[in-house]
């Protein structure tokens, strides 16, 4: 038995149970401080040494051998530990060992490494945004601030959406990846700016402004090897600064009063041009009707003519005399005077001065 080598082999912790002892070598009820009483607490050194007893008959191989069989065991748990990983679906693993990046990339579920010697970097690799601006809290209050083409200055607030395309490529390449591509997107952001008016960067041309932010982004971040792919640039939100707001709503109202009076200006010269349009169309129409009349009525003199020609070849005597006649006709037609043939007679009493008057109504 394991306690047959404690003192005289009595009770299981080494202690006697005769001579009215109890099972820790003591006597039942034993008074302390030479009192007489019922006795009083534990002493605390026997309870320090009874549990040290305890532990030294539960762990095999004694006290010692146990305690280095606990730390071992603990210390192959926590190797364990450290070396399993999990990588998550929006992630990827890039094992090290000594330092030094595997070519391998952990793709997501449960994987084993060589700890210490190997270690893990895990990179997100779904769709993350970088806030660039005064609403950013990770970037200083001035970092939108930009002047733009026209000499105004803007607070813009703009957003890079980018994935990781290469995790190797992103941790290792460059130092602070995320820190690098804000500085790139506001100096790309500035250029592009710099060389617009500020009224593009408002409402009339921001999808320009961000496809060009976009690209130049990409290349550089490229060039840089940084394993980034840029989705998109979105401008969020474009003010003055808050020193220059109120003079520059006064050049923005004064700006949409130019607008306007140069759109009636244009409303009322459109109107004017449309009247002179139609003016000059009809006096084209009534010339061209002038025209073709002018040319039918010669037409029609010309045939006129031709035709009395044909007539004049075949009977010259006879054309004369009825030419002769319509023209006297035409001449004397209005002519108040009365032409009668000498050879003819008159009657005295009729009135030839009355002949060409218009009758009068009696009254």
């Amino acid at each position: 038995m394991p306690w047959s080598n404690q003192n005289g082999g009595g009770g299981p912790w080494g202690g006697g149970g005769g001579n009215n002892q109890g099972p820790w070598g003591q006597g039942p009820n034993r008074p302390r401080g030479g009192g007489g009483g019922r006795g009083g607490p534990p002493d605390l050194e026997d309870i320090i040494r009874r549990g040290q007893d305890r532990l030294r008959n539960i762990v095999p191989g004694g006290f010692n051998g146990g305690v280095l069989v606990l730390v071992a065991a603990v210390l192959v748990v926590f190797w364990l530990f450290q070396c399993i990983y999990i990588v998550q679906p929006d992630e990827r693993g890039v094992e090290l060992r000594f330092g030094n990046p595997k070519d391998e990339i952990a793709t997501p579920g449960l994987h084993f490494h060589l700890w210490p010697m190997e270690t893990v970097e895990i990179v997100k690799v779904t769709m993350q945004q970088q806030n660039i601006g005064a609403a950013s809290t990770s970037s200083s209050s001035s970092s939108g601030l930009m002047l733009s083409g026209d000499q105004n200055i803007l607070n813009v607030q703009f957003s890079v959406f980018f994935t990781v395309s290469d995790p190797k490529a992103y941790l290792f390449n460059v130092e602070n990846p995320a820190e690098t591509l804000q500085q790139v997107a506001e100096s790309a952001m500035r250029e592009v700016v710099g060389r617009r008016p500020a009224q593009d960067a408002f409402r009339d041309n921001r999808q320009p402004i961000e496809t060009e932010v976009a690209n130049i982004v990409q290349g550089t971040m490229d060039r840089y090897r940084a394993g980034v792919s840029i989705g998109a640039v979105t401008i969020q939100d474009v003010a003055p600064p808050r020193e220059v707001a109120d003079a520059f709503e006064e050049v923005q109202r004064a700006d949409q009063d130019k607008q306007r009076l140069v759109e009636e200006a244009n409303q009322y010269a459109n109107q004017k041009l449309g009247q002179a349009r139609g003016d000059a169309a009809q006096i084209r129409e009534a010339a061209a009707a002038y025209k073709d009349r002018v040319v039918k009525e010669a037409e029609g003199e010309a045939q006129r003519f031709m035709a009395i020609n044909e007539q004049y070849a075949k009977a010259p005597e006879v054309t004369r005399t009825r030419l002769f006649l319509e023209t006297m006709e035409q001449v004397l037609k209005n002519s108040k005077k009365v032409v009668i043939d000498e050879k003819q007679g008159v009657v005295p009493y009729l009135p030839l001065n009355e002949i060409g008057k218009p009758a009068q109504q009696g009254g």
